[in-house]
């Protein structure tokens, strides 16, 4: 059985750390609100902005632009994997890294190459144990507030690449933000830019209004700019999506690590208790052997 010195050192330990993680939680809980408001004000713009050029696009064809066909044959493919800086998370990280690995053995095929850009440290950390090639790194953008040119630089790089033939697709990994206690790791295509279809008709079975755009310039020439500009509303949208569901993760992990504190310390307490009772039996029964041995 531990000493009472040995207990007590352990409760006084458990209780500073309970003191760190009930800090962690609240700065995290901080946090969360500001980025799920950027990332509430961004949904609308996002969600006009791609249907507005899912029309256009409609209208125009993929001959409108090379953003919008296929290659021929899929050999070189490249992957934005969107992680935090910082752990104490919980398996927010490690549930990102598993869906870019998914998307690896689901694409790899012979001679298919793979090639990353990573914002955050945890997934560059995991790409450097890769035999994977790394384009671009971004640290100390997701967890803060992000701006949106670190989203149009990289996308900037991301349609050249693709322009150029570096690569014949691409794809962003990130964490949707469905609540506070659930995160969902999703993969996303950005090229060649998927068709962007319609909302599907509500249940009264009456078919989604479609607006009518007057396009000035031309429909070929707006696509030439919003299309690109697609890609970086994606992947910005990706880093809010990611930055909130951080915080909350997060949150949740140190709201649990607090809660295992205060469990630790209910136990070490009751293991105090019984060392001490012990302790004081021990010494009441010597006490009383002495005594009887005076008598004798």
């Amino acid at each position: 059985m531990p000493t009472l010195k040995d207990v007590e050192l352990k409760i006084k330990g458990v209780k500073k750390t309970k003191q760190i993680t009930k800090a962690m939680n609240m700065v995290a809980t901080s946090r969360l609100r500001g980025a799920q408001q950027n990332m509430d004000a961004f949904r609308p713009y996002a969600g006009k902005f791609g249907e507005v050029l899912g029309s256009l696009a409609e209208k125009a064809g993929e001959e409108a632009s090379p953003l919008l066909v296929p290659k021929e044959e899929v050999k070189k493919i490249h992957v934005v994997l969107c992680t935090s800086d910082r752990g104490l998370c919980g398996g927010f990280n490690i549930n990102l890294i598993d869906k870019a690995q998914a998307l690896v053995n689901e694409k790899a095929g012979d001679d298919v190459a793979f090639s990353f850009t990573y914002f955050g440290k945890k997934g560059r950390d995991w790409g450097r144990k890769t035999e994977y090639e790394t384009l671009e790194e971004y640290l100390g953008v997701v967890g803060t507030t992000v701006d949106f040119s670190v989203a149009a630089t990289a996308g900037r790089q991301l349609v050249d690449g693709f322009l150029s033939d570096a690569y014949d697709e691409a794809y962003i990994i990130y964490s949707k933000f469905m609540g506070m206690a659930k995160q969902v790791p999703v993969v996303q295509q950005l090229l060649p830019i998927p068709p962007i279809e319609a909302e599907e008709a509500e249940e009264t079975g009456d078919e989604p209004y479609q607006a009518e755009h007057l396009c000035e310039p031309s429909v070929d020439e707006l696509l030439g700019t919003l299309l690109p500009r697609n890609v970086f509303v994606q992947i910005f949208s990706a880093l809010l999506e990611t930055s909130t569901s951080e915080h909350a993760a997060r949150m949740m992990a140190m709201d649990n690590a607090t809660k295992a504190c205060n469990d630790m310390i209910e136990n070490l307490t009751l293991a105090y208790n019984k060392a001490r009772q012990a302790a004081i039996t021990a010494d009441l029964m010597d006490i009383v052997g002495g005594a009887e041995a005076l008598k004798g």
